[in-house]
């Protein structure tokens, strides 16, 4: 139990009272933050729990252990992703339901045969602790709380009589406020003695955040699908092999009038893991389920939000749905190929390719980047040092105009360590990556371009002043960057050579966010964290700019004399500054833009200005 008026925060997902009142729902909160229950339907009996595991985060209850290593009466059998699982063999308090039927919330003895009952008379359970978080995973017949049994109580009813998808197996949703919400999967265990030579059986989860269990509803599928196929295939192997040594079909065939439950006989209601021929079956269970309930905990986080999310959210958000939309779209697509697809000989499966997307920049965006290797940049600093000032400059100037970035080397790693140090200077939404391809590419697809070292740049690209070449070569000496990177080795074989067709001088102004980030990057009593977190600042800095120059120009339609007026006010009236807004301004989220005009064409927004 839980001390009372103690907050808890619990690791799946739901914040519990942490009180144990009269309520079910907060001591459902208070006690755990998910149960999950496997139930069986007895011909006998009904509805049945036969195991469920539990969460405690407070102290065991009364006669368990507080500490988090086994007790004298227990024993330690394995340890895996920081859960240790222990069996305790003591004799329990009839606080714990083990030695008195009377304190115990589930049914008694007689109303329970061999196929509804579990562990066995007086077996105290499984535990595991989890020493990272301090959890205890506790696994028995019932719950041992009164109101969390009548809880599962109720899911299990509902789960094998009302509360069923069509075809009676598979996955389904129902719950309230009061008793929880229920993800329920059921589904069959083959038995040649039982009736229609199978079993009813369910696994339910249940939780009071019914956010929560709907966002899990995937990654309890998939894992609970996991845990029947494996109940299913051993139970499988069992049937057939009784069905081979005595066929039950064709003796039930030969006394079809003989009413049913007159055949009935001690060995009809076979316990599970009698059905599966596997004496650890519980102690397996406990182990899933303890794991589940960790995994699906861990899955999602919570995530303070302070204001509005900034752009580059909204950028990786939109990107990510569009990229979803494409897989569907793709899975649709080969689907329906397949039906249409006729039937290929024998061997001539090896000849097709499966079909993918060719545009390699969608998967850069979304930082799938292959492992790197040792020859890699570390930070924008590191790059200066090993390009030096006036070369990093210009190529950092071409970066944050908009203008085509060609890195050239052999080295596949080393060009996109290069790019994902690289876009760290400009918006999301302003980065278009393709990491290294074998022939040149257009600028309109791509501001980063990575190319082998055969591959011929265009004469007009060389020459242009929107374009920027870094070709890496073998180095002629053994040191190109200071003394003292001791890390630095692995990019002490390469030369690079910064060519551009419009060379930066070094006495030009520049945009005003390089000069600030250069500032930044020189300053040796600033960590390259801090760097990170002083870029960070200047891009939303200067987003927030564009956005208003977006708003003035585009949406406002104002005059040139204004939109001059206007940069003067954000101190962005040099000639790079306003090239530098312009191109940002094509980073801009959809979700930005679109609420925007909406606002415009709104009744209240069309009201003359005062």
């Amino acid at each position: 139990m839980v001390r009372p008026g103690r907050i808890t925060r619990l690791g799946f997902g739901v914040r519990g009272c942490g009180c144990c009142g009269t309520r079910a729902s907060c001591c459902l909160q208070g006690t755990m933050n998910a149960i999950v229950a496997l139930c069986h339907f007895c011909e006998l009996h009904g509805p049945r729990t036969l195991f469920c595991t539990e969460v405690l985060h407070a102290p065991l209850p009364k006669g368990a252990e507080n500490e988090d290593s086994p007790g004298p009466g227990e024993q330690a059998e394995e340890e895996e992703g920081g859960i240790q699982m222990s069996s305790r063999t003591r004799t329990h308090s009839p606080a714990e339901g083990a030695s008195a039927e009377s304190s115990s919330p589930g049914p008694k003895k007689s109303d329970m045969c061999e196929g509804c009952r579990s562990l066995a008379a007086g077996h105290p359970g499984y535990i595991s602790h989890d020493k990272e978080t301090s959890i205890k995973y506790v696994s028995h017949q019932h719950p041992n709380h009164p109101q969390l049994f009548s809880i599962v109580r109720q899911a299990c009813v509902r789960s094998l009589s009302c509360e069923v998808c069509p075809g009676r197996e598979g996955p389904i949703f129902f719950g309230d406020e009061q008793h929880g919400f229920v993800f329920s999967h059921t589904f069959f265990i083959k038995d040649s003695l039982a009736r229609g030579f199978q079993r009813w059986y369910s696994v339910i989860t249940i939780m009071m955040d019914r956010i929560y269990l709907i966002n899990s509803w995937p990654f309890l599928l998939g894992k609970i699908r996991g845990i029947i196929d494996e109940l299913q295939g051993k139970a499988l192997k069992v049937f057939e092999a009784e069905q081979f040594g005595c066929p039950q079909r064709a003796q039930r065939m030969n006394t079809a009038f003989t009413p049913f439950l007159h055949q009935r006989n001690g060995n009809a209601a076979r316990s599970l893991t009698s059905l599966t021929s596997d004496d650890n079956l519980w102690a397996c269970l406990h182990t899933s389920f303890a794991w589940l309930l960790k995994a699906c905990g861990s899955r999602l986080t919570e995530k303070l939000l302070e204001g509005a999310p900034t752009e580059d959210t909204l950028v990786q958000m939109e990107k990510l749905a569009e990229l979803e939309e494409e897989s569907e779209s793709w899975d649709n697509s080969e689907a329906e190929e397949e039906e249409k697809a006729p039937v290929l000989p024998e061997g001539a499966e090896g000849r097709e390719l499966t079909k993918c997307p060719t545009d390699s920049s969608l998967l850069s965006d979304c930082g799938n980047w292959q492992p790197r290797k040792l020859s890699v940049f570390k930070s924008l600093r590191h790059m200066r040092q090993v390009l030096g000032a006036p070369s990093f400059r210009m190529l950092a100037w071409h970066v944050l105009m908009g203008n085509q970035v060609i890195w050239k080397s052999r080295d596949a790693d080393l060009v996109q360590s290069a790019f994902e140090v690289l876009r760290s200077m400009l918006p999301v939404g302003c980065v278009r990556v393709i990491p290294y391809s074998s022939q040149y590419e257009e600028a309109y697809r791509c501001n980063f371009l990575g190319l082998s070292p055969h591959v011929q740049i265009p004469a007009h690209v060389l020459s242009s002043e929107f374009a920027v070449v870094v070709e890496v070569h073998a180095a002629t000496r053994s040191c190109l960057h200071p003394v003292g990177c001791g890390d630095d080795q692995s990019l002490s074989k390469y030369e690079f050579v910064v060519t551009s067709g419009s060379p930066v001088a070094a006495e030009r102004v520049g945009p005003t966010i390089l000069n600030k980030m250069e500032a930044a990057l020189t300053n040796q009593n600033l960590s390259v964290d801090v760097v990170d977190q002083c870029l960070v600042c200047l891009k939303e800095e200067w987003m927030n700019k564009v956005k208003v120059l977006f708003k003035f120009t585009k949406v406002d339609s104002r005059p040139k004399e204004d939109t001059q007026k206007l940069l003067s006010i954000l101190g962005a009236s040099e000639e790079d500054n306003v090239k530098l807004l312009k191109f940002w301004m094509t980073g801009l989220s959809k979700t930005y833009k679109s609420h925007l005009m909406s606002t415009v064409r709104s009744p209240t927004a069309s009201e003359p200005r005062s």
